[in-house]
């Protein structure tokens, strides 16, 4: 029974009325229809792939890029301060030769003044030393800054501004903008005399 269903199908109207046949033309057509949409459908398929790959891409890209700048800027930022750890030995050798300079020598002996001056020499040829390195002092004068200096001593004097550095305990230094020791300070702190009428 199927059989013959199939050969009524494949036998087409045309040869019984003796027409020239376009069955199979149609056929064809629609088989090619059929087939040039599936092609389309994978070539969207792949335009699809292509295109996330290409994001993929540009975002591997941007990482590299990125990564290459931090280890540029890791190796820079290790060759600019990789003396750091020697002057932060020497330091207080420097505030070593400074108390030594601080003596009064109008006290003292020809022998020792001589001696204090051949210190004071010394001093400034490695104070030299230090700042062709790119060390500097950190200043000190005016407002407290808590990003350069640490407050060790509070004092309340009226001949000073509210959080103004009275003195300095210990020079503070930078190794080419970096703190690599803050300034121990004294700071005046005044009391708020809004505050003492509201107690």
């Amino acid at each position: 029974m199927e059989e013959e269903v199939l050969e009524k199908e494949e036998t087409c109207a045309c040869t019984e009325e003796k027409k020239e046949c376009n069955c199979k033309k149609e056929k064809k057509k629609e088989k090619a229809k059929k087939e040039l949409l599936e092609l389309e459908k994978k070539i969207e398929e792949q335009d699809t792939k292509i295109k996330e790959l290409l994001t993929k891409l540009q975002y591997s890209q941007a990482e590299l890029i990125n990564y290459r700048k931090r280890k540029e800027e890791e190796t820079e930022n290790r060759l600019k301060f990789a003396n750091q750890g020697l002057i932060e030995e020497l330091i207080p050798i420097l505030d070593n030769f400074e108390r030594a300079i601080k003596l009064d020598d109008n006290d003292l002996t020809d022998e020792l003044s001589k001696f204090l001056a051949g210190f004071k020499m010394m001093y400034a040829s490695f104070n030299e030393v230090l700042k062709q390195f790119g060390v500097e002092e950190i200043s000190c004068e005016g407002s407290f800054n808590p990003n350069e200096m640490q407050a060790l001593m509070m004092d309340q004097d009226e001949n000073f501004q509210d959080d103004e550095v009275i003195e300095v305990l210990l020079k503070g230094y930078k190794l080419k903008g970096r703190v690599i020791r803050p300034a121990s300070v004294k700071v005046n702190k005044l009391e708020n005399k809004g505050e003492d009428e509201n107690e």
